[in-house]
């Protein structure tokens, strides 16, 4: 088998990748999006082990919950996060005109895939 036949049916493949021919803004917040879903669903595996450890610790009598507070800390959590999102969101819209819709655009997109 010829080798060059190979790489360049891998590289013919990896050309046809449609995000390859999208503009900076678009890749850009295609990133950004995509960053930010997987770091919120991190973010909520970690908090999921701690809240659990806590329930657990509490079952056995090491340790005593206060709930107003652990919802008190998640409302504050999820509300900075919030804010980040709409920052990067804002951040991402002033690109231009036509970068900032593909930029938008990208974003969506890989809130979507992410």
């Amino acid at each position: 088998m010829d080798t060059n036949t190979s790489s360049s049916s891998l590289t013919d493949t990896l050309l046809d990748l449609p995000y390859l021919h999208m503009g900076s803004g678009f890749v850009i917040g295609l990133a950004v999006g995509y960053f930010l879903k997987k770091s919120f669903k991190l973010l909520l595996l970690l908090l999921g082990i701690a809240i659990v450890s806590m329930f657990a610790l509490e079952h056995y009598g090491i340790i005593s919950i206060n709930e107003a507070g652990l919802e008190h800390t998640v409302e504050a959590g999820t509300s900075t996060f919030r804010e980040f999102g709409t920052f990067l969101k804002d951040r991402l819209a002033e690109f231009g005109f036509a970068g900032s819709a593909s930029a938008v655009g990208g974003f969506a997109i890989g809130l979507k895939i992410g």
